[in-house]
């Protein structure tokens, strides 16, 4: 429960530099009184404007300030709740916005707005308009609960019930509802996304296998040319290799001609230093006439027959010579020969060489293709199937994400249905409909007005009387009219005290016994009035000062001094 204590106010309207106070948990029941223009309404401007940052009446925050002193206008709002304490000052020109907790000002790092929704959410856990049904009951600016649209009646009552609770989960779930259906849409997305990635990956691995089979059957028929032409090259080295032997065979048929080269030619050269040693000695036999050794005369008979010797020396071994080279022609057209053979056989080896190389070149083309059978397409293939499968496994964590988003909003959805106006708050309001309805009854009839108030769940009224079928609260009278208002406000005080939502020790009523309630509404009031509540702190604005005064405990007059009000408490 809110239990007001202390409003106090200066430089706010009619009111000086000085603070003007009011006590507001001293007395029960206190009557407000003074003449028009004194001043009287500004107690619950103040009081508005402390609390929710606006008056009571249409006034701008301009026209507040004192016109006189232009500046400082300051309202102190000293309230508890439970065992906490706090106080509210509110100014303008300068702005000010404080708010204290057991004599420490709360941090004020938040903007004012952030720091005003925390005070009625948090804190007073009623607004302007769920206050001004609960506390307040004017006769200028108040407008009353019938004639309110059925939307800002269910927010009074829902401030009443405590139920505002669910419309705040509402509007953070539709932001939620919203997050999640972005999520799901890019879910959606995504799986369709992931979807023709595997397709696209499966029609690629199809025509890879496709590719495969027609490259394999194309190399397989490359492998079979090439292993033709390799028996074909086998062939023909088999036949150089028959060719081969023959002709090493008939290489033995020479024997070893190279030796008996070597020999033929030691025999020629030494038939030539022989020659010339002959040569020699038919020369000297020739010229000399005397020894050189040992100076004797070598006659002409002795030269003859040393020349005669010679000769056939000579004459033998050119006749040997002639045979030897004989022979030595012999030989080296016979090594010729031989070497027209070795030619051949290099011939042949040369190309069984070659042969041989093709047919290693050609089974190194055929291993080349193998491994491209075996390995090309397959790797291929396999790091193809690795993707898909990776590209599957990412699908299947997308289309997870989908199914707990999907779940998310399904479960959203649920506790949409649950926070709307049908679901939880009309169970709520079903179960308190009765009540309220039979509470506004009772004040009627004691405020001697007989009619059978009924509020359905859309809080549209039917009411109907004894004589006189249905009929709307426009039709009545304003006597009537403030009745039922009286009775309404009392029942929304009776239920927030039921539900202790919006249960507070004060109630203020501004003129309404001046001009709508006659002498016997006035009495009946007064009876409902002084039966409310002990704890409720009744202040009544009036210009009746005689016909009320005796009724309250206390009075407070309120009057103009030098063109400021001043209030004063009257014995």
């Amino acid at each position: 429960m809110i239990i007001f204590k202390t409003v106090r106010w200066k430089n706010f309207l009619s009111t000086g530099n000085a603070f003007s106070e009011i006590q507001l948990d001293a007395s029960p029941a206190t009557l407000i009184v003074g003449s028009n223009g004194a001043g009287k309404s500004t107690f619950l401007d103040a009081i508005c404007f402390g609390l929710f940052n606006k008056p009571f009446r249409k006034i701008t925050k301009a026209q507040l300030v004192n016109a006189v002193n232009e500046k400082d206008l300051l309202v102190e709002i000293e309230f508890s709740i439970g065992s906490r304490d706090y106080m509210i000052r509110r100014g303008f020109k300068p702005t000010l916005f404080e708010i204290y907790l057991n004599g420490s000002m709360l941090s004020q790092e938040a903007a004012m707005n952030e720091q005003q929704k925390h005070l009625e959410q948090s804190i007073l856990r009623l607004n302007y308009k769920s206050f001004t049904q609960v506390v307040i009951l004017g006769s200028s600016c108040f407008v009353p609960f019938m004639q309110l649209s059925p939307p800002n009646r269910r927010e009074v009552i829902e401030d009443l019930l405590d139920i505002r609770i669910f419309s705040t989960m509402n509007t953070l779930l539709r932001d939620k509802v919203k997050s999640v259906k972005e999520t799901l849409r890019e879910c959606e997305y995504q799986v369709d996304l992931a979807k023709n990635k595997v397709e696209m990956q499966q029609n690629l691995i199809a025509n890879l296998q496709e590719q495969s089979n027609a490259n394999t059957s194309r190399r397989k028929g490359e492998i079979k040319d090439l292993e033709g032409e390799i028996s074909s090259t086998m062939d023909a080295v088999t036949k150089g290799l028959g060719k081969l032997s023959s002709k090493e065979k008939s290489l033995e048929a020479y024997g070893d001609l190279d030796k008996e080269q070597t020999e033929l030619l030691v025999y020629q050269d030494r038939f030539k230093t022989k020659k010339k040693s002959f040569d020699k000695e038919y020369k000297f036999f020739d010229k000399n006439d005397n020894c050189p050794t040992c100076h004797q005369a070598i006659t002409e008979e002795l030269k003859n027959d040393k020349k005669k010797i010679i000769n056939v020396s000579l004459k033998e071994l050119d006749d040997a010579s002639v045979a030897l080279q004989q022979k030595l022609d012999i030989l080296l057209e016979k090594i010729s020969e031989r070497q027209i053979i070795n030619n051949e056989i290099r011939e042949i080896n040369d190309t069984i060489s070659s042969y041989n190389k093709e047919i290693q070149w050609k089974k190194k083309q055929i291993q080349d293709i193998e491994e491209k059978i075996n390995t090309g397409t397959v790797v291929s293939l396999k790091k193809e199937k690795e993707k898909l499968k990776e590209i599957a496994k990412d699908g299947m964590k997308v289309e997870e994400s989908l199914l707990d988003s999907r779940k998310t909003r399904d479960d959203y959805d649920v506790v949409s249905n649950m926070l709307r106006d049908t679901g939880i708050k009309s169970v709520i309001i079903k179960k308190y409909l009765p009540v309220m309805n039979q509470l506004v009854n009772r004040y009627l009839k004691e405020l001697d007005f007989y009619v059978s108030f009924d509020l359905n769940e859309n809080f549209e009224e039917t009411i109907k009387s004894r004589f006189r079928d249905e009929f709307t609260y426009s039709s009545f009278s304003e006597g009537e009219k403030m009745r039922i208002d009286l009775a309404l406000l009392f029942t929304w005080r009776t239920i927030a005290k039921m539900k202790n939502s919006a249960n507070t020790n004060l109630l203020i009523l501004d003129e309404i016994f001046d001009s709508s309630l006659d002498g016997q509404g006035t009495d009946d009031f007064l009876k409902i009035l002084h039966t409310v509540s002990d704890n409720t702190n009744v202040f009544v604005i009036s210009h009746k000062t005689e016909s009320l005064q005796d009724k309250f405990a206390s009075t407070l007059q309120v009057e103009k001094k030098q063109n400021f009000s001043v209030i004063s408490k009257e014995e």
